[in-house]
């Protein structure tokens, strides 16, 4: 079969074409031919070395997508050939709350993922799409939109009339927004584009802050609240704009830490603000099978469709990782097989 492998991941350009043996079915899997994947930050971040640890050279990448069963193995109930699935990067996090071992099943990461024309994924981890939902509108939610929702909805209960910040326009913020709005609540975000702050206030944004022209953006957003600030926000900005995330939070308001990228200012700079506002930060890792079906009733009943910024076909998947990279985009890039 054709797939892409990570090479000696020293950088976007070591995304390889190959060809290898079809895998086979073991008890207990399903072999998926995908149809539609969807980059996420960690994508590149495994190409460039700074993500995933020590993995070999043939691994193939990409941890969400869309696909179709067309063989399973001994004992597997769950889904049958002709299934259309989805499936959870973290594939044995079932239900319950989270735990460290999560990371050790992980698609794209250390096992092969979706970026190919065949892939082995644990049957009990597939979740049958619903036939109102389009490829693309369930392709891109295996990570920011299951991590999104466990944030809302499963950490921070989500209600009308929540002010909820995104950090940024990426995939996370964008699940978020729509997440959001679905649930009546309000939508602050950021960028440093004001052509992606436009895309957002198309999309729902209540109020939006280019931090490029407004550098102090947690001031801005205080006076555009009232002095209120944000209820929950969605911290995706890494290490280096926590203390501004705090600076932004209400009284009593929760930050949901998405971001791991490091930084290099400290991350707490006014240690009192957490008695002061009493504010909780909470780190998350995704989300499990169980709040991906709800999440999946969720969209299917809201009718939220998926921003698509553009489609690669599946030979051009190297210039897809250069496209994402350069982050100029709005939207989920995706890459049909």
């Amino acid at each position: 079969m054709k797939t892409f492998q990570v090479g000696e991941r020293n950088g976007i350009e070591a995304l390889v074409s190959a060809t290898k043996a079809d895998p086979t079915v073991a008890p207990g899997h399903a072999i998926v031919a995908p149809r539609l994947v969807t980059l996420i930050s960690r994508d590149v971040q495994f190409l460039r070395g700074t993500y995933g640890g020590q993995q070999p050279a043939d691994r193939v990448p990409v941890s969400e997508g869309v696909g179709e069963v067309i063989s399973v193995g001994e004992g597997v109930t769950q889904v049958k050939p002709g299934d259309r699935v989805v499936c959870g990067h973290f594939c044995s996090w079932i239900e319950g709350a989270f735990r460290p071992e999560i990371f050790d099943i992980d698609v794209g990461i250390t096992m092969d993922g979706w970026l190919a024309e065949k892939v082995s994924l644990p049957a009990n981890a597939l979740i049958r799409v619903p036939e109102s939902l389009s490829n693309k509108d369930v392709a891109g939610l295996a990570s920011a939109g299951l991590t999104a929702w466990n944030a809302l909805v499963g950490i921070c209960s989500v209600k009308a009339g929540d002010l909820v910040l995104c950090l940024g326009t990426g995939g996370v913020a964008l699940a978020a927004l729509q997440i959001a709005k679905a649930h009546g609540a309000r939508v602050a975000m950021t960028s440093s584009s004001d052509e992606k702050l436009s895309v957002a206030r198309r999309l729902g944004a209540d109020i939006t802050v280019n931090y490029r022209s407004q550098p102090d953006w947690p001031a801005e957003l205080l006076r555009q609240t009232g002095n209120k600030g944000a209820d929950i926000i969605m911290e995706t900005g890494g290490q280096d704009t926590l203390a501004q995330s705090m600076e932004a939070a209400a009284i009593n308001g929760q930050i949901v830490i998405v971001g791991v990228s490091p930084g290099t200012t400290p991350a707490v700079s006014d240690y009192v603000s957490f008695i002061r506002k009493n504010i909780t930060i909470r780190g998350i890792a995704n989300g499990n099978r169980a709040m991906f079906v709800d999440l999946l009733k969720a969209i299917e009943a809201a009718k939220i469709e998926t921003v698509v910024s553009k489609t690669f076909g599946f030979n051009e998947a190297p210039d897809a990782f250069a496209y994402f990279a350069a982050a100029q985009h709005v939207g989920r890039v995706m890459i049909e097989v």
